[in-house]
């Protein structure tokens, strides 16, 4: 992925011990302000798409909406939303999958996409690669197909690939 020439880690700050001890967050906020890493942030997420037909953007909420959004508009393509459970309106799909402690329910509108749409999933974050894994599954039995997903940050050491290894994915920004 390409994100034209701006150093992207940059306008990635780290806070020690949050949201616990012995967390590092990154935090995006400091490229959301910025409009110039914003819009460095959404061409690199494209870059390897533009080409590729794809009908729809998912995304998981919260900051997955930011990013998703921006690159279906980008990209020309449609955006699904994908929420926890409960939060959606109409007639819905469910995956619940497991947490380290626990489990947890994402619901996608049963229409949101045309039978074998091409679907691009995109989000700010892959860790552990759970959430994201059952956003594909999920995307997959409303009848899309999943062509990749796009990370803006990878944390590598956590090995969320692993989860995610039957299909193409992509980070901008990658923490060993």
């Amino acid at each position: 992925m390409k994100d034209n020439g701006i150093d992207l880690k940059r306008y990635i700050r780290d806070i020690p011990d949050w949201p616990k001890e012995g967390i590092l967050f990154r935090d995006i906020t400091p490229l959301l302000l910025n409009p110039k890493a914003f819009a460095a942030a959404i061409e690199a997420l494209c870059s390897d798409y533009t080409d590729a037909g794809i009908e729809y953007v998912a995304a998981v909420e919260a900051r997955g909406f930011i990013f998703g959004s921006a690159v279906a508009e980008k990209l020309g393509a449609g955006f699904v939303p994908i929420r926890k459970k409960g939060k959606l309106p109409w007639q819905t799909e469910s995956i619940t999958y497991e947490l380290e402690y626990g489990t947890d329910t994402l619901q996608v509108h049963s229409d949101a996409v045309k039978n074998g749409a091409k679907v691009l999933l995109v989000d700010d974050l892959l860790a552990t690669g759970g959430t994201m894994a059952a956003a594909c599954k999920l995307i997959e039995k409303i009848g899309g197909t999943v062509a990749g997903i796009a990370f803006l940050i990878e944390l590598a050491d956590l090995q969320g690939r692993g989860k995610l290894a039957d299909y193409k994915v992509a980070s901008v920004i990658c923490y060993e």
